[in-house]
């Protein structure tokens, strides 16, 4: 062993040792801080871009889920309308085959008129009023049916139809002005009550079906969600318990790592007593 004051081998070793130390506590003190393994592409490349991709997908499904939140509240108030409007149809048909009676007095006659006009202006005003985040699909405003996301491409959607159940339109065929002040008008009106009443139970089915849909759809994306978001966790989470342990043996040797240091920094001493 060559003893030197311009070299000490001994010191530099321990100095690299300790500084390879230092850096690896210096990481395990980054997973423990971050929560992740792979916090940067410096960390590892390839695995922190596939984490970045899916990632992205995440945001865009997230997206997805906002489009058909959407569509699910869009669908329950035109369903909620719906369905009102079809309980005062039959209530409207009561009215009717009521006067279809001729043995009514005029005062009755007038009366259940006047109760079915009423009707009329119910049945309008719950179209009109089924409307959210400025869609309604009963009114006849839109003209054409509203699609929502599906996927994360934005490729794929899903529908949900227009019904236009305003007065003189293809499922209700009734006319607003329509009355049944007399035996006839009555029941003219009823071939065309039951007519309005057997289509809006139908756009409601279709509508069933489509919120039915939009329902299973808005589960399967959460799920996706779920799945991926596991995924990256797996790529890129830190194992706190294996860091943890770690952490303790690197704090170990890095007190070890300095004495062997100040230890190897000492031994040029000895070359003093060599010229006492």
């Amino acid at each position: 062993m060559v003893l030197s004051v311009q070299n000490n081998a001994s010191a530099l070793i321990a100095l690299e040792n300790l500084n390879k130390t230092n850096t690896s506590l210096a990481k395990v003190q980054e997973e423990i801080s971050t929560g992740l393994s792979v916090a940067t592409a410096k960390d590892n490349a390839s695995v922190w871009s596939i984490a970045q991709t899916q990632r992205a997908d995440i945001g865009a499904l997230n997206s997805v889920k906002m489009s058909l939140n959407r569509a699910a509240s869009i669908s329950d108030v035109t369903a909620a309308a719906g369905g009102s409007v079809s309980d005062l149809l039959v209530q409207l048909r009561e009215k009717v085959v009521g006067a279809m009676d001729p043995s009514l007095s005029t005062a009755s006659r007038t009366a259940l008129n006047a109760d079915y006009q009423a009707l009329l202006r119910q049945i309008n005003q719950m179209v009109t009023s089924a409307t959210f985040d400025g869609a309604n699909l009963l009114d006849g405003s839109l003209a054409s049916d509203i699609q929502f996301l599906a996927n994360a491409d934005g490729t794929s959607f899903i529908t949900l139809s227009v019904k236009d159940m305003s007065f003189g339109g293809s499922i209700i065929t009734l006319s607003s002005t329509s009355t049944i002040g007399t035996v006839t008008a009555a029941t003219s009106n009823l071939a065309l009550l039951d007519a309005s009443l057997a289509n809006v139970n139908q756009a409601l089915g279709d509508l069933g079906a489509q919120a039915k849909q939009i329902d299973a759809h808005i589960v399967f994306v959460g799920k996706l969600m779920d799945v991926l978001q596991t995924g990256v966790g797996n790529l890129v989470d830190a194992d706190m318990a294996k860091d943890s342990a770690r952490l303790q043996a690197l704090q170990v040797q890095q007190q070890l790592g300095a004495q062997s240091l100040s230890i190897a920094n000492q031994a040029p001493q000895v070359i003093l007593s060599l010229f006492r």
